[in-house]
């Protein structure tokens, strides 16, 4: 029986820092792979791999290389390019010919049987969806059976199933929280439900928003849930190296810090969190995880200096370092994975997420959580975590008291919350998506 072959965009796996969706297309691709699929992956980096050489191919697709504006013929020819782009782009191979080290991108590559590249793709898509109707058409020679796109894009495979993946409506659920073009992406949305083989999502509560605001019916669209999957060196790593790693990388100890982990934008509401955090007067710091990104400044305005804040501002930096804020804009996966196992409690008091990933990841290694009781936290987090509204303050001080006096309560999450994160394990997630898929091309599961 020929495996059936099931290709994934890179359109997220490409970031340094990756995100929410680059961790989904991450771990669909190697569900994929346990499924028994052909897996591809297709990039739109600015690389050209137009090259007879394979090796150079190779080279050209993990360099970085330096963008620089466009002189006048780069503007011909970026004009031509898109003139060009209704008759669509064809995908190139990538060789993988063991001559460049990928080391360093182990943690970031998904699974993959080929990898393929469509220069700019992305920008390009940008381009043909604010001047063209419909999808931009990317061509193989042999197209897969299935293209799941792990993102709302307006690009197909001639030939092939196209699916796509609506993680959540944010943008027109809380527009205020997004930089989308939200008329741009309205308008793709529209015409992806209407017109994509079919219509994947992460939680109940983002299929009720999709059926809801653009009247999808329920056999167009499927709930995989995702998969919460943490390997087991980070996992099962001894606690006394994990007491090292906080120590040595943060100046942190072991169970004596709240953390959160996320993007720094309105959605996660970061900005409520630390200012109910310092009305709390617990003496354990807050550790926030995460880089800048939209509106960050009023996020993190409490802490920044700037603003008239001059209370907060002198609680943070008095001497007896009492309420402390501290923020880190990365950590690698492996140290990220011992903050969680260090916390005395993970906060994620999210506005809205149409999964909430790292409330189950901090469930998973055991570590107690508070979180939102908005949009799917409830499904996913179900009695496990501690729910609280997100829009009230005092709601957040008296969870964070309670989770830093009760150690009765935080001993009661962090056993419940193992066995809640079963229910997303990597076999269930599979069983999903091979249903999911049974409808479009025999699995060999």
């Amino acid at each position: 029986m020929r495996k059936p072959s099931i290709y994934i965009d890179g359109f997220n796996l490409s970031l340094e820092q990756g995100t929410g969706v680059a961790t989904y297309a991450r771990n669909l691709s190697f569900a994929l792979h346990d499924l028994g699929a052909e897996v591809g992956v297709l990039y739109g980096t600015a690389a050209s791999t137009i090259s007879r050489d394979p090796l150079l191919r190779e080279i050209a697709f993990f360099d970085m290389p330096i963008i620089k504006p466009p002189g006048i013929l780069g503007r011909i020819r970026n004009l031509q390019s898109t003139l060009m782009l209704p008759l669509g782009e064809t995908a190139l191979k990538v060789p993988m010919t063991g001559g460049v080290i990928k080391n360093s991108f182990q943690d970031r590559l998904p699974y993959f049987d080929h990898i393929w590249n469509v220069q700019n793709l992305f920008n390009k898509e940008s381009v043909y969806g604010s001047i063209f109707p419909g999808r931009l058409n990317v061509h193989f020679r042999e197209p897969p059976d299935v293209m799941h796109w792990t993102y709302p894009l307006a690009i197909r495979v001639p030939r092939a199933q196209n699916i796509y993946t609506l993680h959540d409506l944010v943008p027109l659920r809380l527009p205020y929280t997004t930089l989308d073009n939200k008329r741009r992406y309205y308008r793709m949305v529209k015409h992806l439900t209407r017109n994509a083989d079919h219509i994947v999502t992460v939680s109940e509560a983002s299929k009720k928003d999709i059926m809801t605001l653009f009247g999808v019916p329920e056999e167009r669209i499927t709930n995989t849930y995702q998969a919460v999957h943490i390997p087991s060196r980070y996992r099962n790593k001894a606690i006394e190296d994990v007491r090292n790693d906080l120590k040595g990388s943060y100046g942190l100890t072991y169970k004596r810090y709240f953390l959160f982990f996320g993007a720094i934008e309105p959605k996660k509401n970061v900005g409520r969190l630390i200012e109910a955090y310092l009305a709390s007067g617990v003496s354990d710091p807050l550790v926030i995880i995460g880089r800048k990104a939209w509106k960050s400044e009023n996020e993190l305005q409490l802490i920044s200096g700037d603003g008239d804040t001059p209370r907060a501002q002198a609680r943070i930096d008095s001497a007896e370092k009492q309420s402390c804020v501290l923020h880190f804009d990365y950590a690698s996966f492996s140290l990220l994975v011992s903050l969680i196992r260090g916390a005395k409690a993970v906060l994620f008091p999210s506005l809205y997420e149409g999964f909430g990933l790292p409330a189950l990841e901090a469930m998973s290694l055991g570590t107690p959580v508070l979180t939102s009781n908005t949009a799917s936290m409830p499904e996913v987090v179900g009695e496990a975590a501690l729910q609280i509204d997100p829009y009230d303050i005092r709601a957040l001080v008296e969870g964070i008291r309670a989770l830093d006096s009760d150690a009765d309560l935080r001993g009661r999450l962090a056993e419940a919350g193992p066995i809640r994160a079963q229910e997303f394990s990597p076999e269930r997630y599979q069983a999903r998506l091979a249903k999911l898929y049974g409808r479009f091309v025999p699995m060999q599961r």
